[in-house]
């Protein structure tokens, strides 16, 4: 495990890093996830290993600090990952990035482009999420207060996401939780993404029909790759599949 400050205050985001040739491979997880746990095994795969590649967690969740005052948006987010990749000496990087892992990337890519040489995006949110009291996930974390969230409404989260998510998602901090769940649902970085001047790739479920917008985003030169027999978490569901997109998304 390898660290380093990313704040002021002396906060420090962790990564798990396997040896291997440059460029570096960088692995961003979602909301209430932890980089190790979902992509050990697709940057083990043989399609994908030989490449220097940090599993992240961002600042917050899994083996990374959770300062309880750090704000958590989108931007503060990729500020942070851009100071560990620095320290790391990771720049001109590839970013395999999950869900919110995914808007962070581009957030990064648009504010430090000499660190990130391509994206891969595995159904990142692009766009603002409505809030929804009761549901799962980003929208039913940010439809609570922080007071709410905090004083009790983490249990009713916990039971809803079910075990498999709440494994991962017990390690983050809980005002972590709640405000990058908060800022994800507000942020949008569609725009951000079809500016971008780097190969991108977004890969997404087969199930869920057309993405919206692919129109526009092959227009702006960003492939738009379905990929089959998977729900939003592609690389623990259909891991063959997804090493393959990848893969081919990576020019491999």
């Amino acid at each position: 495990m390898r660290s380093a400050v990313v704040t002021d205050a002396g906060d420090r985001v962790r990564w798990v890093e396997l040896p291997g040739r440059e460029p570096v491979r960088v692995y961003l997880h979602g909301l209430g996830a932890s980089s190790p746990a979902y992509f050990a095994g697709a940057a083990a795969h043989p399609l994908l290993a030989g490449r220097r590649s940090l599993l992240l967690d961002l600042l917050g969740h899994g083996i990374s600090d959770r300062p309880e005052g750090f704000g958590y948006t989108l931007e503060e987010h990729a500020d942070a990952v851009a100071a560990a990749l620095t320290a790391a000496g990771a720049g001109g990087a590839e970013l395999v990035a999950h869900s919110m892992g995914g808007s962070v990337a581009v957030v990064l890519a648009a504010r430090h482009p000499e660190l990130v040489s391509r994206l891969v995006l595995v159904d990142a949110n692009l766009d603002p999420v409505p809030r929804r009291p009761g549901a799962g996930g980003s929208s039913g974390i940010a439809a609570y207060s922080e007071e709410e969230f905090l004083a009790g409404g983490w249990r009713e989260v916990r039971d809803r996401v079910g075990a498999h998510w709440w494994a991962t998602m017990r390690l983050a901090g809980r005002e972590a939780l709640h405000r990058s769940a908060v800022h994800l649902t507000r942020g949008s970085v569609r725009e951000l993404l079809l500016e971008l001047d780097v190969p991108r790739t977004f890969l997404l479920p087969g199930a869920d029909g057309p993405l919206p917008g692919a129109d526009e985003l092959a227009a702006a030169g960003v492939d738009v790759v379905a990929v089959p027999d998977c729900g939003h978490n592609i690389m623990l569901d259909n891991p063959d599949a997804f090493v393959r997109a990848t893969a081919d998304a990576l020019g491999r």
